[in-house]
């Protein structure tokens, strides 16, 4: 229960807290666009089971690979895609905390 208030909260308030905190004049318009991180979860229709609550995402699909996430930091450091690239990175700490719960 704990975990999975945490994952969709760091989905969905993060970004908030993001564009409130750092684009305020443009709030809305920043919390709809790195909302839109959330889309790179359509990598798991590949996947078969297409959920597995026991499945890391982290590096097991293709838009959560390492590879992925090299893209998106260079996003998020630019100035043009940085809204987009600081919504994916969001949703890949959202992943990454679901992740160290299986640790525990």
């Amino acid at each position: 229960m704990l975990q999975t208030i945490l994952h969709y909260g760091i989905h969905f308030i993060g970004p908030l807290l993001m564009a409130l905190f750092f684009f305020r004049n443009k709030w809305k318009t920043a919390y709809a666009i790195m909302l839109l991180g959330i889309l790179i979860d359509l990598d798991h229709l590949l996947a078969n089971p297409i959920f597995d609550p026991n499945r890391c995402s982290i590096n097991y699909h293709i838009l959560h690979s390492y590879y992925a996430i090299t893209i998106y930091l260079i996003l998020a450091l630019l100035k043009p895609t940085r809204l987009l690239g600081l919504g994916l990175l969001i949703h890949i700490i959202a992943d990454a905390v679901d992740c160290s719960f299986m640790l525990l």
